[in-house]
């Protein structure tokens, strides 16, 4: 089986204005769970989210702050899959629940195996 990296990509104003309530992240949670139990033989990390914070290491050794502001779009979170195929691939990631959260996109990448 190949692997797949799925990143997950949210609009940045999406991002900041996404305040689940306790009830609506156990919902998530649950669809989360089930996902996994749905694909288990594919699913290798289900990953994590990101936060909006981060650092950058430039090439010449410095660290400025990031993710870049003007972004419109973030790098939200990620899994790891196998997949026998790229269609497979698309098939578990249409079932993943970032996927229900609006303007939410998954792209899939294989992983070069280096």
């Amino acid at each position: 089986m190949t692997k797949y990296m799925l990143i997950y990509r949210s609009p940045a104003a999406a991002m900041q204005e996404f305040q689940p309530s306790p009830e609506q992240m156990q919902a998530m949670m649950k669809q989360w769970d089930e996902w996994k139990q749905a694909f288990k033989d594919n699913i290798l990390e289900v990953g994590d989210g990101l936060k909006t914070e981060g650092r950058v290491l430039q090439p010449d050794d410095t660290v400025t702050d990031g993710p870049f502001i003007e972004a419109k779009e973030l790098f939200g979170g990620f899994s790891m899959i196998q997949a026998d195929s790229f269609e497979e691939a698309v098939k578990v990631s249409r079932a993943c629940p970032v996927r229900h959260m609006p303007g939410n996109s998954v792209e899939i990448r294989e992983l070069a195996g280096y």
